[in-house]
């Protein structure tokens, strides 16, 4: 090994070294939270709107720790597109599924389900009867009558 090489790993393990004790943490001071996003809009060209809002899901778990934060998607009326979406759109699909991983619930409500005549087995993205909730607006208070926090993307 030459000095030149030596030298860099030494630096590169400094460097290692001052990061791990020098950088905040930036779950620091975020306790743990309770937060129910709500989706109820149309997602635009090629669900742009839908896929900000799974990305503002994401820096949130990010930002706070995913064993920090304990997370809710409530969709109803054309929120629940979302999912419809996803199940044509790869990299919509790669999101929630994803965000999934990380336990967060996506809740759909069944008012919608039944008045839009939609097939929640076959008309969306891995969507299963537990799931499904009897009215988005009455999970929504509920959930915040629990403690969640709510968020309107």
């Amino acid at each position: 090994m030459n000095i030149l090489t030596k030298l860099t790993a030494m630096l590169a393990a400094a460097l290692l070294f001052v990061a791990a004790f020098a950088a905040p943490s930036f779950a620091e001071g975020y306790g743990k939270q309770k937060v129910v996003y709500h989706i109820n809009y149309d997602g635009g060209s090629e669900s742009k709107a839908y896929k900000g809002a799974l990305r503002n899901i994401q820096n949130h778990i990010n930002a706070v720790g995913a064993e920090n934060i304990e997370v809710r998607v409530v969709l109803h009326g054309n929120g629940v597109d979302l999912l419809k979406n996803a199940k044509s759109d790869e990299g919509l699909k790669g999101t929630v599924t994803s965000l999934k991983g990380q336990k967060v619930a996506f809740n759909v409500c069944n008012n919608t389900l039944v008045g839009r005549k939609i097939s929640y087995e076959n008309d969306l993205y891995d969507v299963w009867d537990s799931d499904i909730v009897p009215s988005g607006v009455a999970e929504l208070s509920k959930l915040q009558m629990e403690g969640f926090t709510y968020i309107k993307p």
